[in-house]
């Protein structure tokens, strides 16, 4: 469309073979400017290709990616340098400090200093000055991500960005996506912990076996998934009792509990429900999981 916005990231008929292994195969979507786009699904689902195939680290099979409108191929340098990229397998140089390693990065971009490197390290309790061969796991994540948002990127790439990182540390990386996306600046976040990304995506992509399953509104997905019911009987009602129930599906017992879901109106459970013995009742609010696991269910190689 004529005077539509360009995406930051477009991806069409990509696909990448490993010899006779399959990496990812026929991938359409595309990242708009402002959003965070998770990109969710098991390991080996094709998460991390799909991202080195963004920043031209790998070549496609087939198909091309764009960012910004610059093919990553041709224009590349051009493209990266407007982005910012945690990777999943992060290696970084014992013998260096984080700021060592913040002022290297800085050179390679053309900095006159660490831009947001030394506020960014502070929120995240980073400490710049110990050499990286004595910090833990989650430290060295956090010298990742320093050096993926110090240069406030147009695009923000994460790859399992919360790995290692305590709840409360989590919590702080959660806060600089959002203001990331409030400077009108993008957010690619993949990750096999779906609990995570809910929290902040705007749209999500399930991947499955290198292929794109859907992509979606976060709220969308919600609504298209089930609700979970626990009810905990007085005494446990005959097999059968809620298969006339509209909307409500049983899924298993144990002893006086029974497991169910909801799909719509709760009134035509509630009211089956009365005619027996409630000691407990718990419903569980429909989520990404929830989604994930419907998807693959029941087909071949579900995990």
């Amino acid at each position: 469309m004529v005077g539509s916005p360009t995406p930051v990231v477009s991806a069409e008929h990509l696909s990448k073979t490993y010899g006779s292994d399959r990496g990812v195969v026929e991938l359409d979507f595309e990242v708009e400017a402002g959003e965070v786009f998770g990109y969710l699904g098991p390991n080996g689902a094709g998460k991390t290709t799909t991202i080195r195939l963004m920043l031209d680290l790998i070549r496609p099979s087939s198909g091309r990616v764009r960012l910004f409108g610059l093919d990553a191929r041709r224009e590349g340098p051009q493209a990266r340098a407007r982005v910012g990229y945690l990777p999943g397998d992060l290696r970084l140089y014992e013998r260096l400090t984080p700021r060592e390693h913040l002022r290297y990065f800085a050179s390679l971009r053309g900095m006159r200093d660490l831009g947001d490197g030394e506020q960014l390290a502070e929120r995240l309790d980073l400490e710049l000055d110990r050499p990286i061969k004595a910090l833990s796991k989650g430290n060295r994540q956090k010298v990742g991500l320093v050096q993926a948002l110090m240069h406030r990127p147009a695009l923000a790439v994460f790859d399992e960005p919360t790995s290692g990182l305590d709840p409360l540390v989590q919590q702080v990386v959660y806060e600089l996506v959002r203001e990331t996306t409030a400077d009108g600046r993008t957010v690619f976040v993949s990750s096999h912990v779906l609990s995570e990304v809910q929290h902040i995506a705007d749209r999500v992509a399930l991947i499955r076996d290198g292929r794109l399953e859907l992509v979606d509104t976060v709220e969308t997905l919600r609504q298209r998934a089930l609700t979970r019911v626990e009810v905990t009987f007085g005494e446990t009602p005959p097999a059968g009792t809620f298969d006339a129930v509209q909307g409500v599906r049983e899924v298993g017992r144990n002893g006086r509990v029974v497991h169910l879901t909801l799909e719509g109106s709760a009134d035509p459970l509630v009211k089956a429900l009365a005619r027996y013995e409630v000691h407990g009742l718990d419903s569980h609010e429909a989520d990404l999981e929830d989604v994930f696991l419907e998807l693959y269910r029941g087909t071949p190689g579900a995990p």
